[in-house]
């Protein structure tokens, strides 16, 4: 059997078809919510990152990879030492393979819920000893995650080349009332007030072509006239603090008769990513967000980057990142610009004076 589509459904309930205690996944990328989700499996499984060897691993993914590791008791994940891009989904008894996928597809958000993009292939019991070899050999060039500390990680230097800094802001230069962050402050079209998204614009499209990729027909699904829609991608997003989430392509826009998307936000439930940034400005929950919270936290954009295929960084931090002072702030700045200048005014003043009166003794002592 070929599979084309809803890879991640068909692979988390293939173990129902056949009597296993153990679970082989073997990818050229991995992204953190697929597996999270194996825990969840009757068995334990192993996963093992097969471009490690040749490309290593950014720091924010490891350290997503570590907390997983930690918390899951039935998983166990290993980076390879040998450069390897294939993608093996292998179910075990007792050591010997029953049951086994192959093809394209990462085991990733992306890799698995984009209809068409990648494929499996169940194999045949007469490549079931040779597959489990292979798996064998990768095994026992592999270290597990917990063996690297942060000198053997990739750290990521964002550059205005690899990182694309999306706005919170409307074209009028403040927080959209009914769009982007405040997009669930429409009652007509939402029912929770977090609902939010973050804009994609055309210049950051054609300034980052490798960040937002052209969207995908999907020829299962078609519109009310009878035309095939584009599939909204699916992406995992790993923020700043090491909060992660899965995201959304979503939206259409028509840059040089290629539809890309329009937008980013949380998925499956939108109010995820909008109540997430709620707190980080202190916002109270469902509130809307205006400009002077963003003014107030120190910046008004989301810093973009690529991890791993499918998998993104979203940077909101204010790290080394000077505080903004325009509309409100500012006018608190100026205030507090001159009370401080006026309070160095009089301590200068007080210092020529109780000079001047030192100097008025000396005079009549002398």
């Amino acid at each position: 059997m070929l599979y084309t589509e809803n890879l991640e459904e068909i692979i988390f309930h293939r173990h129902e078809m056949f009597e296993s205690d153990e679970f082989i996944v073997l990818s050229g990328y991995v992204g953190p919510k697929p597996i999270e989700r194996l825990q969840y499996l009757p068995f334990h499984s192993k996963i093992i990152y097969g471009m490690y060897g040749e490309e290593g691993i950014k720091r924010p993914l490891h350290n997503s990879l570590i907390d997983i590791q930690n918390a899951i008791d039935s998983v166990n994940i290993f980076y390879s030492n040998l450069p390897v891009h294939s993608k093996c989904y292998v179910w075990r008894s007792k050591g010997q393979i029953v049951h086994a996928l192959i093809g394209s597809a990462n085991f990733s958000k992306s890799g698995l819920t984009t209809p068409y993009r990648e494929i499996l292939a169940e194999t045949t019991h007469d490549t079931f000893e040779p597959l489990n070899k292979y798996i064998q050999k990768v095994l026992n060039n592999s270290v597990s995650c917990l063996e690297l500390d942060s000198t053997q990680t990739i750290e990521q230097i964002t550059t205005v080349e690899s990182e694309c800094l999306l706005s919170l802001l409307g074209p009028n230069g403040e927080v959209q009332n009914a769009a982007g962050l405040n997009w669930g402050q429409n009652p007509a079209n939402h029912t929770n007030a977090n609902d939010s998204y973050i804009k994609i614009r055309t210049q950051d499209i054609k300034n980052y072509p490798k960040l937002f990729l052209p969207k995908q027909v999907n020829p299962t699904k078609l519109d009310g006239r009878g035309r095939m829609r584009r599939h909204n991608d699916s992406i995992e997003i790993i923020w700043d603090d090491g909060v992660c989430m899965d995201g959304l392509f979503f939206g259409n826009q028509t840059i040089d008769n290629v539809i890309y998307p329009k937008q980013v936000g949380s998925f499956a439930h939108y109010a995820e990513m909008g109540k997430y940034l709620r707190q980080r400005l202190n916002v109270p929950d469902g509130q809307p967000v205006q400009r002077l919270h963003l003014d107030a936290y120190g910046r008004n954009t989301i810093g973009v980057s690529l991890l791993s295929e499918g998998v993104y960084k979203f940077d909101f931090s204010i790290t080394g990142k000077p505080k903004e002072t325009t509309g409100a702030n500012k006018e608190i700045t100026v205030l507090e610009e001159e009370i401080a200048e006026m309070e160095a005014g009089r301590q200068k003043d007080a210092t020529r004076s109780a000079e001047g009166r030192r100097e008025k003794k000396r005079q009549r002592q002398n």
